[in-house]
């Protein structure tokens, strides 16, 4: 009979664990689908295929060959000193290690939801000293006698009990709750890696702003340098006409004024430089007391890359900030399956074994087992509207994320758009700025003899030469306008990141460290 009861068991676990496999293949909650961006044809500001880009556009229409930026994007620019700082950014940059601590952060969290596939086991032995207190009834010695051993008096007993427990419970993911945690888990974390790619891109292009800055100050000293020692010829001209009767000591006063405005312009630059070193500094994760740039004398003639603009749909897969959004959606759309798994039945299979005894040599032996086994089925009948709340809330957050989702996609598209409006006119502008500057140097040199002739008054030469210097300082601020666009035209069309660059599932779920 025995053997009989012990079949029929076997069996009945058996079909248990076959109707919880089947019970676990189902998943509640929506299915999940990224939502469909119409992407125009090309960019409003992008020339056509077979349009032959200008040198100075900054910009050019990508071809097959060549449909998106690859590798170190700041080596276009041919810097060496770019380069270098740029190869320190990802390893010594403080806000990177931070975006890559969030990230192993955001691993971890997939792991925990993965352990609740799996049994809990646990064991808690105890060794437990206790004493009957006087006036216990007989029945109460007599019962503590029979179970533990211990001696019952009218005065109490006092006995020792030894136990070593082993329990085991496992609640089957029958409606895809921890499936759908774990989908969320691994979406956040591709997110987390996404805004990785998104900060170190970010910081990138800021040295690389930063650099032609600086490199921007450092032209306009020499720029300023230069006009100094022309004024001070000036200035010397004008003495030797006063001192010789031809002009008067207001033309020498006049000299010495703009000289002296011009000194400290120039001197000025030195505050902007140097926070612009400071800056370098921080983004290279070392102390701006320690950190140095050496000046570069010398225009700012940086020969500006061609940069490749691919079709705009392509964009959606080479942002790294609308790829972190994207996974930030199907995080918001596993949290509904979550919530939703709430509504269903929650079974849970529990065991329990182990030794107890309150004799230490008997402790461990065959006789003094237990163990216990069962099913426990739970559903929740009222909770006054608290899961319908529940699920109406992930759903709100579903909708809020597509919405910051398509709003990033239009964000973008306007970046790649301002960049390249602003590349195509400032194409122009300079051309016209240079035009200007070689008009203006014509004016002074005009002024100037008329000047040393006694044709006009100084006042003409000043003018003169306040237009000359405002043209070069305002070219070199259209050349450094022009540096920074491409620069920022570049991190608009994500930097040569693209989205087969997120970790995979299994790699999110691995212990190994993973670099993406």
């Amino acid at each position: 009979m025995r053997k009989v009861i012990h079949a029929l068991t076997i069996h009945a676990s058996l079909a248990t664990v076959s109707a919880l496999m089947l019970l676990s293949a189902c998943t509640v909650g929506p299915s999940y689908h990224p939502p469909s961006d119409a992407a125009p044809a090309s960019y409003k500001e992008q020339p056509a295929a077979d349009a032959t880009p200008t040198a100075a556009s900054g910009w050019k229409p990508a071809q097959p060959q060549d449909d998106a930026i690859r590798g170190n994007w700041w080596e276009l620019f041919g810097d060496p000193q770019l380069n270098a700082l740029e190869a320190r950014v990802n390893v010594s940059n403080q806000t990177i290690a931070s975006a890559f601590a969030a990230f192993q952060q955001a691993r971890t969290l997939v792991s925990q939801a993965r352990s609740q596939y799996f049994p809990t086991l646990s064991v808690s032995p105890s060794v437990t000293r206790s004493r009957q207190p006087l006036g216990a009834s007989a029945s109460s010695a007599t019962t503590l006698n029979t179970t533990t051993g211990g001696q019952a008096s009218s005065n109490g007993s006092t006995y020792t009990e030894y136990s070593l427990p082993f329990d085991a419970s496992w609640t089957p993911d029958l409606w895809g709750r921890v499936r759908n945690t774990v989908k969320g888990n691994v979406a956040a974390a591709q997110a987390s890696a996404a805004d990785l790619a998104n900060t170190r891109l970010t910081a990138q292009a800021e040295l690389a702003v930063d650099y032609y800055q600086l490199r921007a100050q450092d032209a306009l000293v020499q720029l300023l340098d230069a006009t100094v020692a022309a004024y001070q010829q000036s200035l010397t001209l004008t003495q030797a006409l006063y001192e010789t009767g031809i002009d008067d000591d207001e033309a020498v006063a006049q000299a010495q004024v703009q000289l002296q405005l011009t000194q400290a312009q120039a001197t000025n630059l030195a505050i902007a430089r140097a926070q612009y070193e400071h800056a370098i500094a921080l983004l290279v994760g070392q102390p701006a007391s320690t950190f140095s740039i050496a000046a570069e004398p010398g225009p700012l003639n940086v020969a500006l890359p061609a940069v490749p603009v691919s079709v705009p749909s392509q964009l959606l897969e080479r942002r790294p900030d609308i790829a972190a959004s994207e996974r930030l959606m199907a995080q918001a759309n596993a949290q509904i399956g979550v919530a939703t798994s709430a509504y269903y039945p929650t079974l849970t299979l529990s065991a329990a074994a182990g030794f107890e005894s309150s004799s230490l040599s008997k402790w461990l032996t065959w006789p003094y087992r237990f163990w216990s086994v069962g099913p426990t089925l739970s559903e929740t009948l009222f909770d006054a509207g608290l899961r319908r709340a529940t699920v109406q809330q992930y759903q709100a957050a579903y909708d809020e994320a597509v919405a910051n989702y398509r709003q990033t996609v239009l964000t973008a598209f306007g970046q790649v758009e301002d960049n390249l409006a602003a590349l195509r006119i400032l194409a122009s502008e300079i051309g016209q700025q240079d035009q200007a500057v070689s008009s203006a140097q014509r004016l002074l040199d005009i002024a100037t003899e008329r000047y040393r002739l006694g044709i006009d008054p100084y006042l003409d030469v000043i003018t003169a030469q306040a237009t000359l210097l405002s043209a070069r300082q305002t070219a070199v601020t259209l050349r450094l306008q022009q540096l920074t666009d491409v620069v920022q035209l570049i991190e608009a069309l994500g930097g040569g990141w693209d989205s087969s660059q997120l970790p995979a599932s299994k790699d999110v779920a691995s212990t190994s460290v993973l670099h993406p």
